[in-house]
């Protein structure tokens, strides 16, 4: 017998997240550990009356892919992928991962050269997404690999996604429903700010929004969520941003990392660990210097770092940056062929000012609901 919760999140994922309609062209894509998850969106997107199609990857491929393909198969698209970027209406990504250390020693320059590449179609991604005409979903299924890197057990970990997912709730859309009311009184007032000053530890950072508009994160694109995020005018971030968590792309980490900006542009970046990733990154083109997002965390039912930015970046007392490109329903204009959340912890004097008024202090916004 499946966890019952499982039903319950399919039911949310189907019916609040996608919202499928009859007719819907809809692709799954996850590996065979999530095999009992997949089976209940499945069911109920046939019962909504979609079309459904499923996409494993099996285990180790992308490193044979990494450690084998010639620089003209990196880049390499290929037209099933771009079909359902271009035509599909709905897409779950459902992340779980058999090892989460898999593309570690993989050449940095490789998957830089992957991701230059690709950037046409992530473009052609996020102006459909902005358009409204592709609904997406990021979600995951606990696995032994997430699970240690966690540092925890599976039924310890599971337990922490489920009450993350809200899904120990009787009502979890309902639940996710106040989340989104919560968090609509912080976005209509941020969508009347300019200047934007964050200050904390090895941290004081301005950047400018006036005329961009904040997201309410509420369920629908990532599951679970819990932030409001906006894209800052591309030339206006000034100064300087320490990331007090680790930084993690593809699997690998790097720690530490301080940028200084002037004019909207990474100008110097250092790293304790992984500083030839964080460079090789940066390189990737011009769009991956500048700021995609700006964000506020918000899910105080995330209550571990456990190196996975789906969580990671939402945890309530948290901020974080992301280089490269940026959601286009903001306003903004960047682009690029990575978008990177990097995390910063705001809970021990961390402060933020919405035109000079204090509003955020000690991970915690002072906002009124």
């Amino acid at each position: 017998m499946i966890d019952p919760r499982l039903a319950k999140m399919a039911e949310v994922l189907v019916d609040y997240s996608l919202e499928l309609k009859p007719g819907d062209k809809f692709l799954i894509e996850s590996t065979d550990l999530a095999t009992p998850l997949i089976k209940e969106i499945y069911r109920l997107a046939l019962l909504r009356g979609a079309h459904p199609e499923v996409q494993l990857q099996p285990e180790g491929l992308s490193k044979i892919y990494y450690s084998t393909a010639s620089d003209e198969q990196l880049q390499y698209i290929s037209p099933l992928r771009e079909k359902v970027i271009r035509e599909y209406d709905a897409f779950l990504a459902l992340k779980a991962d058999h090892n989460t250390k898999a593309l570690t020693n993989v050449d940095s320059s490789k998957m830089a050269l992957r991701q230059r590449a690709a950037a046409p179609l992530n473009q052609c991604f996020m102006e459909r997404a902005a358009q409204g005409e592709m609904r997406w979903c990021v979600a995951l299924y606990p696995t032994q690999a997430l699970a240690q890197e966690a540092a925890t057990s599976l039924d310890e970990y599971a337990e922490f996604v489920m009450e993350a997912c809200l899904l120990n709730d009787p009502d979890p859309v309902a639940a996710w429903q106040e989340v989104h009311d919560r968090q609509q009184s912080y976005a209509e007032f941020l969508n009347g700010v300019d200047l934007v000053e964050i200050k904390a530890k090895d941290t004081d950072l301005r950047l400018r929004v006036k005329g961009r508009r904040w997201e309410n994160c509420d369920g629908k694109m990532n599951f679970p969520d819990g932030e409001v995020f906006t894209a800052p005018i591309e030339d206006s971030v000034e100064g300087v941003i320490r990331f007090s968590f680790p930084g993690i792309y593809s699997g690998k980490e790097v720690e530490d990392i301080r940028l200084t900006f002037e004019q909207g542009k990474v100008v110097k970046a250092t790293a304790a660990k992984g500083e030839e990733l964080l460079h090789s990154l940066l390189e990737t083109d011009a769009g991956a210097r500048r700021v995609g997002e700006f964000a506020i965390g918000t899910n105080f039912g995330i209550t571990r770092f456990t190196r996975n930015m789906l969580f990671d970046e939402k945890i309530g007392g948290t901020i974080h940056l992301a280089l490269g490109s940026t959601y286009f329903e903001t306003g903004g204009k960047n682009e690029s062929g990575i978008h990177w959340d990097m995390l910063c912890d705001m809970r021990d004097g961390g402060e933020i000012y919405a035109d000079g008024k204090l509003i955020y202090r000690n991970g915690h916004m002072l906002i009124k609901e």
